[in-house]
C-alpha cells in the first residue's frame, strides 16, 4: 500500500514534500506506537477485531508466569535490561571483557563508539534465524542458535574486522566496510551452508550495505569514515550528560529510518516498520498507519547501556515501548490471553505486513504495558525501579520462549515468512 493512498482512495489535495516530512516525524515516535496500538486493544476487547479476542481473566496467568520466569532467571532480584548484551553473554563467557581489553581505555569515546559499532549492527542482524541454523564458536565450543546464535555471530564477525575498511582498525564498523558485505563474506562468517540456512541472509546483507549509504551520506553525524558509534558523539555534544531514551530513539529513526526497505512511505519518505491497518485513526497523512519500529526500539534499548557505561545518564526509559515480536506476541498466544478467531489461522504462513500480523503486535505492545504492572505488584515493586525494559528481559520474552519450546519446539504461534528485517 502506498503512502498516497489512505482509506481506499488517492489523497493529494492535502499533499506537500513537508506534509510528508511532517507526518512520517509523527509516526517516527514512541507515543504514536504506543497509543495507536492501544487503540487497537481497545477495538479488540469491543469485539469490533476480526482476528483476535480478548480474555482479560487470563492476564493474571500470564502475569504470574512472567513473575515464575523472572525468579527463575534472576533470583537475586536484580535484572538487567533487554538488550543485545543479554545475548553477546551467552554461555556465560566474558567476550565484553576481552573486547574492553583490545580497545582504548574507557574514558575515551573511542571506546564507546566501538561498544556502539559492535551493538548497532548486531542488533540489524537479529531478525529471526529459522529453526535449522545454529552457530559453532570456535574459541569455546559453543553452539548456539536463533538470538544467541546470531549475538555470536554478529560479535565474531566484528572483533574478526568483516565491517571495517582498515585492516589497521579492525575493531569498528565504517560505511566502506560494510558496503563491502556480500551473501558470501556474511554467509561465511555465519557460517551459512546447504545443510545449515539462515533465514533472510540476503535481506540482512541488503540491510548493511544500505546502513553504509545511509552513514556515508550524513558526515555531519556520522563522521568522515561513517562510523554508527558516532551517534554517541552527537547526542552528546557540547558535553552533555544527560540524554533521553526518547532522544536515542529519535536519532535513530531519523538517520537511520532509511535504511529499511520498505514499500511503506508516505510520499517520498520511508516509514520502516510502520504499516497500514483500515481500522486506525490519525490525522491528515498518519490516518490508517500504525508504527512499531522494533528492530529501532530493540536498538535504543541496546544502546542504553554504552552511554551509561560512558557516564552519561539516560531518563525517560518508560517512554519506549514493549517488542512487538513473536516471543512476546506468542506470550499472550499461548496463554489465552489472546485467542484466534479461527484456529485454522495458526497454519497458514502469513506475510509481515498482513493484518492479522499488524493487529498481533499492536495488542502485544499494549498487552506488554499491562501486564508490566501486574508483574510489578506481584513482586512488590514499580516502575523507577523496574522499568519496562526488565520487565522484557526477566521476563516476558523470556516467558514466551519457554512457552514455545514447550509447546511448538521453539515455533512461534503463527508462522511469518521472515525477510530478515522485521522479526
Amino acid at each position: 500500500m502506498s503512502g498516497t493512498v489512505r482509506n481506499g482512495t488517492a489523497d493529494r489535495s492535502a499533499r506537500t514534500p513537508d506534509n510528508d516530512v511532517a507526518a512520517a516525524a509523527l509516526l517516527r515516535t514512541s507515543t504514536a506506537v504506543r497509543e495507536r496500538s492501544r487503540r487497537l486493544l481497545e477495538r479488540a476487547r469491543d469485539g469490533r477485531s476480526p482476528w483476535f479476542t480478548v480474555h482479560d481473566d487470563a492476564l493474571g496467568v500470564a502475569a504470574d508466569i512472567v513473575v515464575e520466569t523472572t525468579r527463575g532467571r534472576y533470583p537475586d532480584g536484580t535484572i538487567p535490561f533487554h538488550s543485545r548484551w543479554r545475548h553477546f553473554e551467552a554461555g556465560g563467557v566474558d567476550r565484553l571483557g576481552a573486547l574492553r581489553d583490545a580497545l582504548p581505555s574507557t574514558n575515551s569515546p573511542d571506546h564507546t563508539r566501538a561498544l556502539i559499532d559492535v551493538v548497532l549492527v548486531s542488533v540489524l542482524l537479529d531478525a529471526g534465524a529459522g529453526p535449522e541454523w545454529s552457530y559453532r564458536e570456535e574459541s569455546s565450543g559453543l553452539v548456539l542458535t536463533r538470538s544467541e546464535g546470531l549475538g555470536v555471530a554478529s560479535w565474531q564477525a566484528f572483533t574478526a574486522g568483516l565491517f571495517s575498511d582498515d585492516a589497521a582498525q579492525p575493531l569498528r564498523v565504517d560505511a566502506a566496510g560494510l558496503r563491502a558485505v556480500t551473501i558470501e563474506s556474511l554467509g561465511g562468517a555465519f557460517q551459512v551452508s546447504p545443510t545449515n540456512p539462515l533465514t533472510g541472509l540476503a535481506g540482512r546483507v541488503e540491510l548493511l550495505r544500505r546502513l553504509g549509504d545511509v552513514l556515508a551520506d550524513e558526515p555531519t553525524v556520522f563522521g568522515p569514515d561513517g562510523r554508527p558509534g558516532r551517534l554517541f558523539d552527537h547526542l552528546t555534544a557540547d558535553g552533555r550528560g544527560t540524554v533521553t531514551a526518547a532522544e536515542i530513539l529519535g536519532a535513530v529513526l531519523t538517520h537511520l529510518g532509511p535504511i529499511w526497505p520498505s514499500d511503506n512511505r508516505i510520499g517520498s519518505v520511508p516509514l520502516g516498520d510502520c504499516w497500514p491497518h483500515r481500522a486506525v485513526t490519525g490525522p491528515g497523512l498518519t490516518a490508517g498507519w500504525i508504527p512499531f519500529h522494533k528492530l529501532s526500539q530493540w536498538l535504543t534499548y541496546s544502546l542504553l547501556e554504552p552511554f551509561l557505561w560512558s557516564g552519561v545518564e539516560v531518563t525517560g526509559l518508560d517512554e519506549l515501548t514493549g517488542l512487538p515480536e513473536y516471543r512476546n506476541g506468542g506470550l499472550f498466544l499461548d496463554t489465552g490471553v489472546l485467542t484466534l478467531r479461527d484456529e485454522d489461522w495458526a497454519d497458514v504462513e502469513w506475510e509481515v505486513g498482513d493484518q492479522i500480523v499488524i493487529e498481533w503486535r499492536a495488542l502485544t505492545v499494549a498487552l506488554l504495558d499491562e501486564i508490566a504492572g501486574l508483574v510489578r505488584e506481584r513482586l512488590g515493586t514499580d516502575a523507577a525501579t523496574m522499568p519496562l525494559a526488565c520487565i522484557l528481559e526477566g521476563g516476558t520474552w523470556a516467558a514466551g520462549r519457554v512457552l514455545a519450546t514447550r509447546l511448538r519446539n521453539g515455533l512461534p504461534p503463527l508462522s511469518i515468512r521472515s525477510t530478515g528485517t522485521v522479526f
